[in-house]
């Protein structure tokens, strides 16, 4: 059993229906179930929990091999970034807790800046999960071909001129 999270978006739809494919079990965890629905549909365990409700995501991750972990974005954090902070607090609680067999939890690129900025969010992430006692991967991705899409209408405007 796969435990995923960030499963109605892009990388964690892709995640879950890749696992799905070969025939893993997976558990979506999603904070409404209405959209969990299509995924109860697509064959996957749903599970409710907030992502700063450690015990729910305690009871989420429980009896998986694996956990997905993909933090919430917030492009509006306040200083010393409490949110993000409160959540992966809640994370690791619930991971501590699980004892899933592996983590991984998608990063970026640039996580590692030591200037203030949106992605120390991801560096936080990284030091705190990096501490549990099971394996964790990040993944730190550089860009992703669908962020492509927000520029093809301007390209084609300007191609036209």
């Amino acid at each position: 059993m796969f435990a995923i999270t960030g499963i109605t978006g892009q990388v964690g739809g892709v995640v879950a229906r890749q696992l799905l494919a070969q025939q893993h079990d997976v558990r979506a965890v999603v904070r409404d179930a209405t959209k969990g629905a299509a995924w109860a549909g697509a064959g996957c365990e749903v599970a409710l929990a907030g992502m700063d409700d450690a015990q729910a995501l305690a009871r989420a991750f429980a009896g998986s091999d694996g956990v997905f972990v993909l933090l919430p974005p917030n492009f509006d954090p306040s200083p010393g970034f409490p949110e993000s902070r409160r959540i992966i607090a809640a994370l690791r609680q619930a991971l501590e807790a699980a004892q899933p067999r592996k983590v991984v939890c998608l990063s970026t690129i640039g996580a590692q800046a030591e200037e203030i900025n949106l992605l120390q969010q991801l560096q936080i992430m990284e030091q705190e999960l990096g501490m549990l006692s099971m394996p964790v991967a990040f993944l730190r991705a550089a860009w992703f071909i669908e962020n492509a899409v927000w520029e093809i209408g301007r390209a084609s405007c300007r191609a036209r001129v």
